[in-house]
């Protein structure tokens, strides 16, 4: 069935709540905007989207560590890496009867989007949140919440280095909360004032900045497409204009995906020269030039950065895989997920309650589990009602136990996209799946 864009995220909402993905933090006091909690489904998503960054960025390469850093650092970190001067944007403030509060570069007209009354002057604003470390709160003892990883790993930079055997080149991948006071949050879990990011830094030789940031420009959109499955006519690149670059940027490309509300940034891949190394060791004086052991060059490494947040891709994911057909009459909502960001692989289903059913369909759960994700669902209603729950929260196959089972050993395997049903003996079933995933 074809779904407008103005209705896609709006179904996409509704389901997250209805099915447990996504609900609004501290809801029962009315939420606070800009924060959302993870339900049952939604952490097994966010799990696997995390799982399988790591797989394919860290553990299936030797050419990149991890690393887990505090979410609260020296204060000197974030002058030295400019936070503090330019990581800011334009707020204006309406002057009419709404007060609310817009990024100045989000706005045009010069009205209020809200009330349509005229607004102030921009002035910037520091989206870092601040806080105090230790008993008494005064100037001495403010730090702030780190805004993002990537300068966890550059302070980092030489304790990796002399404590492992990486050599150039090589990088640094850290997964952790971030945290940055926007000032208009929206689009669901798009922007967000909390939110997860997952982040590498390569560091390369620095006449070899150009190749390694092509190579990783590809490599990012490969994984998206053949190991999340995203459409790729819903993905592209946007290279930055020269004018618009960050301060350390050199270039950058965005992975952007079509989103309801337009293009939208998934994941930013830069090259971030040697800005960061530099800048905190000149701040520092600490030494964190690379010493190449086989030319005996030293220099200070550029780096490539691919960074994304998790939460981002989860409404990606949601928004991709969303989708309705008409069966018997009745409107089906699925959830296509590729199989290896699935919640659940594999749901477990006794035809009924009764206790010779539920013993069979219990020991085809063990059996299973070691090798799939898998949902055991005995609640009530009639088995179509489960297939259609199933299909909600995006399971690729239902198994189900019927009373046939007691005397053939053997149970159907429902597929999600096609309905197609086939009868499976129970002692091939792992291997049955195992092939059809």
């Amino acid at each position: 069935m074809a779904i407008t864009r103005d209705d896609l995220m709006e179904k996409v909402t509704a389901l997250c709540k209805r099915r447990g993905f996504i609900f609004q933090s501290s809801e029962i006091y009315g939420g606070l905007s800009g924060f959302y909690d993870y339900g049952p489904y939604g952490v097994a998503l966010k799990r696997n989207i995390r799982e399988l960054w790591w797989r394919h960025l860290v553990e299936l390469r030797d050419d990149v560590v991890g690393l887990e850093s505090t979410l609260i650092m020296h204060p000197e970190v974030w002058k030295a890496s400019g936070h503090v001067d330019n990581f800011v944007d334009p707020l204006v403030q309406c002057l009419g009867d709404c007060k609310r509060r817009w990024r100045g570069d989000q706005v045009q007209g010069g009205r209020c989007p809200n009330c349509g009354g005229a607004l102030s002057e921009p002035r910037l604003f520091n989206l870092m949140f601040a806080t105090h470390v230790g008993p008494v709160a005064d100037s001495a003892s403010e730090v702030h919440l780190r805004p993002e990883t990537a300068q966890g790993m550059f302070v980092d930079f030489k304790n990796v280095l002399n404590s492992t055997r990486v050599r150039i080149p090589f990088g640094i991948a850290q997964q952790g909360r971030a945290f940055r006071n926007e000032i208009t949050p929206g689009n669901f879990v798009f922007r967000l004032r909390e939110f997860e990011l997952m982040e590498m830094e390569y560091f390369v030789k620095p006449d070899e900045d150009d190749r390694w940031f092509e190579y990783w420009r590809a490599e990012r959109m490969r994984w998206y497409q053949e190991v999340l499955g995203v459409r790729p006519d819903r993905l592209r690149f946007f290279d930055h204009p020269k004018e618009s670059l960050s301060h350390y940027s050199k270039q950058t490309t965005d992975i952007e995906y079509d989103f309801p509300f337009g293009w939208g940034e998934l994941e930013g891949v830069a090259d971030r020269t040697d800005f960061d190394l530099r800048t905190h060791q000149e701040r520092s004086g600490e030494d964190l030039s690379y010493l190449d052991p086989e030319t005996n060059e030293r220099y200070l490494p550029w780096v490539i950065e691919p960074a994304v947040g998790a939460d981002r891709i989860a409404i990606m994911l949601l928004l991709d895989a969303y989708d309705e057909d008409e069966v018997k009459g009745e409107t089906r909502v699925v959830l296509r997920f590729h199989r290896n960001v699935a919640p659940v692989q594999v749901a477990v289903m006794p035809l009924s309650k009764k206790e010779e059913l539920i013993g069979p369909a219990r020991e085809i759960v063990t059996a299973l589990r070691p090798h799939f994700r898998v949902e055991y669902d005995q609640t009530g209603g009639n088995i179509g009602r489960r297939y259609r729950r199933q299909d909600e929260v995006g399971t690729p196959y239902c198994v189900t136990v019927d009373f046939d089972s007691l005397q053939d050993r053997a149970v159907t395997i429902r597929e999600r996209d096609s309905m197609e049903q086939v009868r499976v003996p129970i002692a091939e079933l792992v291997d049955e799946l195992t092939q059809r995933f």
